[in-house]
């Protein structure tokens, strides 16, 4: 059993569990502190990302940086960001649920090695696989809900949805950085 993220890491990028290994140019396994309190989680890599073998590396990833450094005052050394599934499904369609039960060991096995304060789920997808609800994300963002291991959750936009919805979407998403933050302890909570 792995002890540190890079054991988990080499572990994962020969993972043939699923169909997705025959089609991957590479496992995109996450990226970040490995100690870090605050993880981000998406849904699975997309193009560009099994190119490089980085999550959120295009558009969305560069529009999440920038909301993180403008809220929150971090870069990415000091979070952790991954996928719910560590490889890309054809056409970027959403992983299946033998894709989804495939990946979970490896997604479980670094949210326990990072034990994070606080986990941000990008979008519908997973907001819904890590709170195990089929609620949608715009009932669930706005609020934090307790998670694994005393950390909490807290849901927000997927960047792709900012970026096609604009200024309604990208307020929300502020916001729930703002949240994030605040249960992280980098600011005072107010009522």
């Amino acid at each position: 059993m792995a002890t540190t993220l890079e054991q988990l890491g080499a572990e994962a990028a020969g993972c043939p569990r699923c169909p997705l290994a025959a089609t991957r140019t590479q496992v995109v396994f996450g990226v970040g502190h490995p100690n870090a309190d605050l993880v981000f989680v998406g849904e699975a890599p997309g193009r560009e990302e099994d190119l490089r073998g980085e999550p959120f590396v295009g558009r969305s990833g560069q529009l999440l940086d920038r909301l993180v450094l403008e809220e929150m005052g971090l870069t990415r050394d000091r979070f952790y960001i991954l996928n719910t599934v560590k490889c890309r499904p054809p056409d970027n369609r959403d992983p299946r649920p033998l894709e989804i039960e495939a990946c979970n060991p490896w997604l479980e096995g670094q949210l326990d090695l990072i034990q994070p304060k606080v986990v941000v789920t990008l979008g519908n997808f997973a907001t819904k696989l890590l709170l195990g609800t089929t609620e949608g994300i715009t009932k669930l963002r706005g609020r934090t809900y307790p998670f694994r291991n005393g950390s909490v959750l807290v849901p927000t936009f997927h960047p792709a949805a900012v970026l096609r919805g604009g200024g309604e979407p990208m307020a929300k998403v502020r916001a729930d950085l703002v949240r994030a933050k605040e249960a992280m302890g980098l600011t005072t909570v107010t009522p």
